[in-house]
């Protein structure tokens, strides 16, 4: 089997661990193969997209969403590590409102599947990070929303850079909407 599967706290969240091979010279792993995929996750998904960011420590992206055209999104970091995380913006589900967060780095490999629904983002914990994802849908910037990274109501336990009280975020983010304000699915 080319991924170990394990479900999250949220179960549509899922982390992918691809199996690697490495010797002396280095490592070679499939980051992703549509059939593997499906036949591991259950899931039969297109991605039309491709996105790569590079950031510095304690940069915080997120938490994104798409209010129209929403989007899955297969992640990894290819350099460095962040602690990435998906809310459950449905509020049809039992879940709406809940987090989960994972370790992704270039070290361990991991990747995590992001359903439609749910917003996203990351904190960036090394020195700097690359961070790779592929969508199931397009970007539209008229649907983009921005979910309040530091919302109590949300409870997310960022591990902040030691020395670091606040992360460093875009405009859009610093004025993102608390859960309660927030347009939802």
């Amino acid at each position: 089997m080319p991924y170990t599967v394990t479900p999250t706290n949220l179960p549509e969240v899922l982390i992918l661990q691809p199996q690697l091979f490495g010797d002396a010279r280095g490592f070679f792993f499939e980051s992703f193969n549509a059939r593997d995929f499906a036949n591991v996750t259950g899931l039969d998904v297109q991605f039309v997209q491709d996105n790569h960011s590079r950031s510095t420590q304690g940069v915080l992206r997120g938490l994104h969403y798409q209010i129209e055209h929403a989007q899955g999104k297969l992640v990894r970091v290819t350099h460095g590590e962040v602690f990435d995380v998906a809310v459950d913006m449905r509020k049809s589900s039992a879940n709406f409102g809940k987090w989960t967060g994972c370790h992704l780095s270039a070290e361990n490999a991991k990747q995590m599947w992001v359903p439609p629904g749910f917003a996203h983002g990351f904190l960036v914990l090394s020195e700097s990070a690359e961070f790779l994802y592929k969508t199931t849908d397009y970007w539209y910037p008229e649907h983009e929303r921005s979910l309040l990274w530091s919302d109590p109501a949300l409870g997310i336990e960022w591990p902040l850079p030691e020395g670091l009280q606040t992360p460093l975020l875009a405009a859009k983010d610093a004025a993102a909407m608390p859960l309660s304000q927030a347009q939802a699915y």
